[in-house]
């Protein structure tokens, strides 16, 4: 009689004990094979420390130094989706854009996410995106909170300082200073400047990145000027594209911050690629505008 109630008792317990393993929720598993369609994808990624799992990149993905031998898979407004087949992928990573290749992809039966871009607060909204969809949002996290405690570092160096004024430009004719595009409101440089104390000069446009000419610049009288219009595709090409630029601004002589030798010619991607260096761009500028340099 005892042993009866001792087996139904045990049989019992059993069948708890199943049903609640049943239940819980099972780790779900990494990606073994990714494809990212832009840098700043491509950067954060590596950052998580899934660079072993992807398998593509987009054309314009130059770092890590890793992604150099990895197979492209077209531009980021571009994607190619049968490269991207080819590479037989478990998840692509896009951007939101003017193309059809999630529909060509979903109609591969290939899995992807879509993330964010653009501003500073999206960086970490791309973070999240990424981490949780390949399964590693421990990781995703953690990098945000140490992306925003490098930023908190680089706020507190310049902290009681008066912001001086700043011009970033992104884009222009090559090899002259015709057809400026600089960074207006709302755009991932815009936040970087001011958390490194500066104030950017087209603050106040309604334009993310607006057009102006040289009387325009003239008549902004910017402190400082961070030109990121030119990039090499090489560390020489760089180099001589630098030389080039500087030697335009020499001649800018009714320009404020080219009297005062605040122009800075940069041809570092770090501060076109909304990604995880952007505590490295911030450092940089706050060297840039206010001679400091943030721990």
């Amino acid at each position: 009689m005892i042993a009866r109630h001792v087996r139904r008792a045990f049989a019992i317990a059993l069948l708890v004990f199943l049903a609640s393993a049943t239940g819980r929720s099972q780790p779900q598993e990494i990606p073994a094979r990714i494809v990212s369609t832009s840098p700043s994808i491509t950067e954060t990624l590596f950052a998580l420390g899934l660079g072993d799992r992807v398998v593509g990149v987009s054309t314009y993905c130059r770092y890590p130094p890793a992604v150099a031998a990895l197979p492209k898979v077209g531009t980021f407004l571009k994607p190619d989706a049968e490269t991207i087949a080819r590479l037989k992928p478990d998840l692509v990573f896009v951007h939101k854009g003017p193309n059809n290749v999630l529909a060509q992809l979903g109609t591969l039966g290939i899995k992807t996410a879509v993330v964010d871009r653009g501003s500073l607060p999206g960086v970490f909204t791309t973070i999240r995106e990424i981490s949780t969809a390949a399964n590693v949002a421990d990781k995703g996290e953690r990098l945000v909170s140490d992306l925003n405690a490098g930023l908190d570092r680089v706020r507190a160096s310049v902290a009681g300082r008066t912001p001086r004024k700043l011009l970033i430009i992104v884009g222009r004719r090559t090899g002259t200073l015709t057809d400026v595009i600089a960074v207006g409101p709302g755009s991932y440089l815009h936040g970087i400047a001011t958390i490194a104390g500066g104030s950017n000069v087209l603050a106040s446009t309604t334009l993310e990145y607006p057009r102006i000419s040289m009387e325009t610049v003239i008549s902004l009288a910017p402190d400082v000027i961070v030109d990121v219009g030119e990039m090499g595709e090489s560390p020489a090409d760089s180099d001589r594209r630098r030389q080039i630029t500087e030697g335009l601004w020499r001649s800018q002589t009714l320009v404020q911050a080219v009297r005062d030798g605040g122009v800075h010619a940069v041809h570092d991607e770090a501060f076109v690629v909304p990604g995880p260096r952007i505590v490295e761009v911030a450092r940089t500028m706050a060297r840039w505008l206010h001679g400091v340099e943030p721990r």
